[in-house]
């Protein structure tokens, strides 16, 4: 029976999920067993025919996550479980030199290293692809004004397509943080019980270097018993970073979907059902489900620092909850990332309502470009700024027109011509460098999705 909704199913990927799969796990761990061991066979530390056995049994894929459990129900040591397993298939005369030099947070963290490099594998490419649906749409409804909004106040006038462009600019500056962490995340550790390699002697390094080529790792310059825990505080902080990202673009569609403003929505398929009670809701469930686990996912941020310090060459205070911040924080990063992508691949927007939305103050929205005509006109800036703000809230008060406000007020009408209103409370003069600007950003994913992906 499945506890957790990641067990059950209901969140993860299938691709994503097989990376942390139990089996797929101890698979990790015995390809870095083989490695090992036939990196030590090559350069004389082991026999090579010794290297040769290790390494084909642990690639043989007959040491099961079953037969392990039993082992373990006696040692209480899973790595030894394992080692233990893999010793049962090896010949008799193999068995002496199994997990030689090694101990278990080579195994572990190793493995460890191996996941991170999947998962991202999985992630990065996603990552590009949304920061281009996102340059396609910025580009798209870059010549759309809307109401820009500050405080949860009309503010002044923007592209609509720049809120996307704004979204995919962050999504390429994640393609490169990603490529930048994996260099001191891809790690490979063989250097035995605290840093030493003292069983390997002056070969150690050697072979260390040789298991992080076959296993496509970087060897580790120095360790204790376990690779620097601020390695993976650095993988989670970027995973929670990209949720973080994620859950500001859910928050603005969830915003923009409000009754109230109607300007884009979440795709609403044949079938489905919005309320149990209401049948006309429509509910942007698929972004609030970003938002709640993105606050999952960047709780892990604080557990993953709390690692960091140890008791000397180590201790377990940071193993057990490490089993489940490294896939739970792979899996939901992910699982927010495909759902963000069907979110904006199948985003409904609402063009006309973003024109309607535009003069629900009467105007008022102009009000900057106004203020900017008159300063044009040699006024003093916070005299013109009083002026307008006076006729601003007259018109409020009065729920009068703000342009027939300004054309009644002897003040503003005589510093300013019929055809000069009038280009002020048109909205596509007011898009400024927007449409350069959204263009900058789709040159600039393209490039990051060509470097990155």
């Amino acid at each position: 029976m499945s506890i957790l909704p990641i067990d059950s199913g209901r969140y993860g990927t299938k691709e994503m999920l097989a990376v942390f799969r139990e089996q797929n796990k101890i698979n990790y761990q015995l390809e870095v067993e083989g490695a090992a061991a036939y990196s030590q066979s090559q350069i004389g530390i082991i026999p090579k025919s010794v290297g040769k056995n290790i390494l084909k049994v642990a690639k043989s894929g007959k040491i099961t996550a079953k037969r392990i459990k039993q082992l373990e129900a006696k040692s209480d040591h899973d790595t030894a479980a394992l080692v233990e397993a893999l010793s049962e298939k090896c010949k008799l005369e193999v068995r002496p030199w199994i997990h030689y030099g090694l101990t278990s947070n080579d195994l572990v963290d190793t493995s460890n290293s191996m996941q991170m490099k999947d998962a991202l594998a999985i992630i990065q490419p996603k990552v590009g692809k949304l920061a281009l649906l996102l340059a396609q749409k910025a580009v798209k409804y870059k010549n759309i004004p809307a109401v820009g909004r500050t405080h949860g106040q009309h503010a002044s006038i923007i592209s609509f397509g720049l809120k996307f462009a704004n979204w995919a600019a962050e999504m390429s500056k994640h393609l490169e943080r990603i490529e930048e962490i994996k260099k001191r995340i891809f790690i490979c550790k063989t250097l035995g019980v605290v840093g030493t390699g003292s069983l390997m002697g002056a070969k150690a390094l050697e072979v260390q270097k040789r298991v992080a080529k076959r296993l496509g790792l970087y060897p580790a310059e120095v360790t204790t018993q376990i690779i620097p825990r601020e390695r993976y505080a650095e993988y989670v902080f970027q995973l929670a970073l990209l949720g973080s990202t994620l859950e500001k673009i859910a928050i603005e569609i969830r915003n923009l979907q409000r009754t109230e403003i109607d300007e884009v929505a979440e795709h609403f398929k044949k079938g489905q059902m919005g309320s149990s009670s209401v049948p006309v809701k429509r509910n942007p469930i698929k972004s609030e489900r970003i938002t709640s686990l993105s606050k999952l996912l960047r709780s892990q941020v604080h557990t993953s620092f709390e690692n960091i310090p140890h008791w000397h060459e180590r201790d377990l205070s940071n193993s057990a909850n490490e089993r489940f911040i490294l896939p739970m924080c792979s899996i939901l990063a992910d699982e927010m990332l495909e759902t963000m992508i069907k979110i904006i691949q199948n985003l409904h927007v609402n063009t006309n309502k973003i024109k309607q939305n535009l003069y629900i103050t009467k105007g008022q929205i102009f009000a900057e470009f106004l203020l900017k005509a008159l300063i044009k006109k040699g006024i003093p800036r916070f005299k013109a700024y009083r002026d307008v703000q006076r006729v601003a809230f007259e018109a409020h008060k009065k729920d009068m027109e703000f342009i027939d406000a300004i054309k009644k007020d002897k003040v503003l009408s005589s510093k300013l011509k019929e055809n000069e209103i009038k280009s002020i409370f048109s909205p596509e003069n007011h898009l400024g460098a927007s449409g350069t600007i959204i263009n900058n950003v789709f040159k600039l994913v393209q490039k990051s999705r060509k470097k990155f992906t």
